[in-house]
């Protein structure tokens, strides 16, 4: 006799999820702008908010912060969207304190999931609060 099982397993998470991730990537965001300088406290809302709104709608894969000064990198993370639990994790945690530098400014990268179609950032644009561009950047991780 002869058996054969199979199992799927699949994961979800509630909009308070992405949500209560979200205030903590607010946080994050702002202490860095607000120890670098490098961006106001409204800026960093603005990129909180898009974040967030993205992240709910299952678009945003990763997303990579670098500090600048001129065009030297200072500092970068990387905060990857868990999908089966719908929260950010950090590079780096804990490195939220970022110095002020000359020239500096803070440049946010946005990686997509394959769900984020022309269709879909049409609908979003709207809803988002910058005016997101492609871009070839990619951060560098510094020790």
């Amino acid at each position: 006799m002869t058996q054969t099982a199979s199992a799927s397993k699949t994961y979800s998470y509630s909009v308070a999820d992405v949500e209560t991730v979200a205030r903590r990537f607010t946080a994050d965001l702002l202490m860095m702008a607000q120890s670098s300088g490098a961006i106001t406290e409204e800026t960093a809302r603005n990129y909180a908010h898009d974040v967030e709104a993205l992240a709910k709608k299952g678009f945003l894969k990763q997303v990579d912060l670098t500090l600048l000064s001129g065009s030297v990198e200072v500092r970068a993370t990387r905060y990857t969207v868990n999908t089966e639990s719908g929260a950010l994790t950090m590079s780096r945690p804990g490195g939220v304190m970022w110095p002020r530098v000359a020239n500096a400014h803070l440049r946010i990268v946005l990686i997509y999931t394959a769900n984020y179609t022309a269709d879909e950032k049409e609908a979003m644009r709207g809803k988002l609060k910058i005016g997101w561009v492609p871009s070839a950047a990619r951060s560098v991780y510094l020790n």
